[in-house]
């Protein structure tokens, strides 16, 4: 039995691996998966029995485990499904994902991405205690006690970032600009987005980037809402790899107010604003949104839904 839990969850790391490998991702990053998937094999203990006794601490004990793969296998053990690994196939649904918490349906799922802009488990966590989720229309506290007992278990105990581990805006920035500029010269790997892509074509770029000890995995959005506004080719979608759980941000072309024009960063627009006018001719000088309607990189332009 431990042998065939550690072996299913070690077949989907070393995928991970690999296909981190043939994206061009960091060297390092892959083997760290690949050594991960070795350690399990040889596991005497099903790791869900581990994770479940001495939580993820105990799996930071393990060898080669640090809090991010340590995250990585208790998603796997606790849900069958590890997120990162359903990017880099191009399957990453966040819908999905919010809708495998019991009490959350697809029409609950769907207003969560779409009007609050939750994407992951622990954004809906936030949203869970800072009231927003409350504010939700059709929403009660009986269904909110749910969701946040259902959470808790699923999340084991999670601390949200701290400020101070927020990645800088000015650099979240700079990897949506290495992630463009590398999208319209072709020199990314294109993988082929299950959603909203009929035709199976690999249009979607994905880039793989570090910046110290932070890992970056950037890709343009492809969620309902994106192609229905015409965004497919503007919104850039960053995941962060730092202490606590993966961060995500969101990165979009500002359209009104005075930052119109530049780049920002959902969620935080001060620092924008404040990184903006720090630079010679501040905030009141947008930059070319180097954004067109049509790629130039010789993929094709998904049709809306």
């Amino acid at each position: 039995m431990a042998r065939a839990q550690n072996a299913q969850i070690a077949d989907q790391l070393d995928e991970v691996g690999q296909l981190l490998s043939e994206q061009g991702a960091n060297r390092f990053r892959v083997e760290a998966y690949r050594r991960a998937a070795e350690m399990l094999r040889g596991l005497d203990r099903p790791v869900g029995d581990l994770l479940k006794v001495d939580g993820l601490e105990g799996l930071e004990e393990l060898a080669g485990i640090g809090p991010g793969l340590a995250r990585a296998i208790a998603e796997l053990a606790t849900t069958g499904r590890l997120a990162i690994l359903e990017r880099l196939r191009g399957e990453h649904d966040p819908v999905g994902v919010l809708m495998s918490v019991p009490g959350v349906g697809h029409a609950t799922a769907q207003r969560l991405h779409d009007q609050l802009g939750i994407h992951t488990l622990e954004q809906l966590e936030a949203a869970v205690h800072d009231g927003r989720l409350a504010a939700l229309p059709g929403v009660g506290p009986k269904r909110i006690a749910g969701i946040r007992d259902a959470l808790s278990g699923r999340l084991q105990r999670r601390r949200r970032p701290e400020p101070a581990l927020m990645p800088p805006v000015e650099e979240i920035l700079d990897v949506d600009k290495e992630y463009r500029d590398k999208a319209a010269a072709g020199r990314l790997r294109r993988i082929a987005p299950r959603r909203f892509n009929p035709s199976g074509a690999a249009w979607l770029p994905i880039l793989h980037t570090a910046r110290g000890d932070r890992h970056y995995t950037a890709v343009y959005s492809n969620t309902a809402r994106a192609h229905r506004l015409g965004k497919t080719r503007d919104w850039v979608v960053v995941y962060v790899d730092i202490e606590g759980p993966e961060q995500q941000y969101t990165v979009v072309t500002a359209s009104v107010g005075s930052l119109r024009g530049r780049r920002i960063v959902r969620g935080r627009e001060p620092d924008c604003l404040r990184l903006y006018q720090s630079r010679p001719g501040g905030a009141e000088r947008p930059e070319p949104a180097e954004i067109s309607k049509k790629p130039n990189d010789g993929s094709p332009v998904p049709s809306p839904v």
